[in-house]
């Protein structure tokens, strides 16, 4: 399975496309590719708002179901959902309402 990441251009946010078409800020709803098909049709959105310079950086990540949520299957985009490493007062981690994804 694969969900689609970029960074949000205005203010460099990390956002993932979400279920309901439109970036959202954490990963827990992403849109989920489970086929070749899917994942095109989330590359062609990632290129128009590439295009319309709405983000950059745009990818399709690996991603698992555990437990009922989306976990990123490498460290680097588990940090990227989470935000830094350096203090847990920081990025989306320190936000009330975040459950981490790993």
């Amino acid at each position: 399975m694969k969900v689609l990441t970029a960074n949000r251009l205005i203010d460099g946010e990390v956002v993932w496309y979400g279920a309901a078409e439109a970036w959202i800020e954490t990963i827990d709803t992403a849109r989920l590719a489970r086929d070749k098909a899917s994942e095109e049709a989330l590359q062609n959105v990632g290129k128009a708002a590439l295009a319309a310079n709405l983000v950059v950086d745009v990818e399709l990540i690996d991603v698992e179901l555990v437990g009922g949520r989306i976990v990123p299957t490498r460290l680097r985009e588990r940090i990227r959902a989470a935000g830094p490493t350096n203090h847990l007062h920081h990025g989306k981690q320190a936000r009330p309402d975040f459950v981490p994804v790993a």
